[in-house]
C-alpha cells in the first residue's frame, strides 16, 4: 500500500521507482499484486503517467493513516528503549521502603520522569512469581545470609530463571527492657538470651528462619511467649517486661523509649537482602537506574 501511495503521489510509476530506489517493473509487480488481492483496478494509465481510480484513491488513504500510524509506532518503541516512558513494578516489603525504595524511586524520577513507578507492598507474601510471570519488573526478597548458592560477584541464581542481585546484609540486633541485666553491655552474645523469654518479631519466613539459624548455631532454640510479627508492636511488649527480641537494623527506625538496643555476636544474626529479577528479560533504562539506586543505597552489596 505505500508503494501504491508513493506512485498516487508522484503521478507515475517511473518516478515512484526512482524515489523508493526500485525499478519501475518491481513497482508495477507490486501494484499488479495489490490489484489481485484488491480485486478490482486501482490505477489508470493517463497519457504518459497513471492516476487512482476511487478504489486506488481508498486504499490511498489508508495508507497514508497506516504511515503515520508506523512512524507514531516507531517513536513510542524508540522512546520506550530509551527510558522515556514505560512502567516499572516493584514489589517490596516494609522495612526496605525508607531505607532502599524511596532513594530508588527518587532517582528513577529524575533521571526517567516519563516512567511510571508501580509500587505493592508484598510482606509477608512471596514476590519471586510476580516476577518469574512478568507481573513485575523487580521485588526485594529476604534470604538468611549463606543460604544463597553460586553466588558470584554479588550476584546469585534464584528459582525459574529468577536472578538475585545481592543489596545488603542486613544484622540483628537485640532488643531489651530498660533495667535489664544484659543492658549495661555494648554487645550481647547471643546464648546469653538462651533462658530469656523471647517476643517473636517475624512473621514464619526467610526472616524468622535467619534468627533460628543463628540460635541454633548458639546451642539453643529460642521460647517464644509472644508472637507480634510486628517490630514496632515487639518493642512495645518488650518494654512491658514480656520478654527480649530481635530485630533487625532496617526495622528499628522508630524505637521504643522503653527498650535499649544492643549488638549481638558469636554469632551475629544477619539477614540478607536481595533484588529479584527475570534472568531472560533485558533490563530497560529505567529497571538498571532503580537497581544501581538500590545497590548504592544498601552500600553496594557490602
Amino acid at each position: 500500500m505505500q508503494m501504491l501511495r508513493a506512485v498516487v503521489t508522484s503521478g507515475s510509476v517511473t518516478a515512484a521507482a526512482t524515489r523508493l530506489g526500485y525499478t519501475p517493473s518491481a513497482v508495477s509487480q507490486q501494484i499488479a499484486v495489490l490489484e489481485k488481492e484488491a480485486r478490482t483496478p486501482l490505477l489508470e494509465r493517463v497519457g504518459r503517467g497513471v492516476r487512482p481510480t476511487e478504489a486506488g484513491l481508498l486504499l490511498t488513504g489508508y495508507a497514508d493513516a497506516i504511515g503515520r500510524q508506523v512512524a507514531e509506532a516507531e517513536t513510542a518503541l524508540d522512546d520506550l528503549r530509551a527510558g522515556r516512558t514505560g512502567r516499572l513494578a516493584v514489589r517490596y516489603f516494609a522495612t526496605a521502603g525508607a531505607a532502599l525504595v524511596a532513594p530508588a524511586v527518587a532517582r528513577v524520577r529524575a533521571e526517567h520522569p516519563g516512567v511510571q513507578v508501580e509500587l505493592k507492598l508484598i510482606d509477608p507474601e512471596d514476590p519471586l512469581p510476580d516476577v518469574r510471570e512478568g507481573r513485575a519488573d523487580l521485588a526485594l526478597v529476604v534470604r538468611p545470609e549463606g543460604e544463597t548458592e553460586g553466588e558470584t560477584e554479588g550476584e546469585a541464581e534464584g528459582a525459574g530463571g529468577v536472578r538475585l542481585v545481592r543489596l545488603l546484609d542486613d544484622p540483628y540486633r537485640a532488643v531489651l527492657p530498660k533495667g535489664h541485666p544484659l543492658a549495661g553491655r555494648r554487645t550481647v552474645a547471643l546464648a546469653d538470651l538462651a533462658e530469656e523469654p523471647w517476643v517473636g518479631s517475624e512473621w514464619p519466613g526467610p526472616c524468622l528462619d535467619a534468627q533460628l539459624s543463628a540460635c541454633e548455631a548458639a546451642g539453643f532454640r529460642p521460647r517464644f511467649v509472644v508472637e507480634s510479627g510486628d517490630y514496632v508492636t515487639a518493642q512495645g511488649f518488650v518494654a512491658a517486661g514480656l520478654g527480649v527480641s530481635l530485630v533487625p537494623r532496617l526495622g528499628l527506625g522508630s524505637r521504643h523509649p522503653g527498650v535499649v538496643v544492643r549488638e549481638i555476636r558469636r554469632p551475629e544474626p544477619v539477614r540478607s537482602i536481595f533484588a529479584a529479577v527475570r534472568e531472560a528479560a533485558e533490563p530497560t533504562p529505567a529497571l538498571r537506574s532503580f537497581l544501581e539506586a538500590l545497590r548504592e543505597a544498601g552500600g553496594g552489596g557490602a
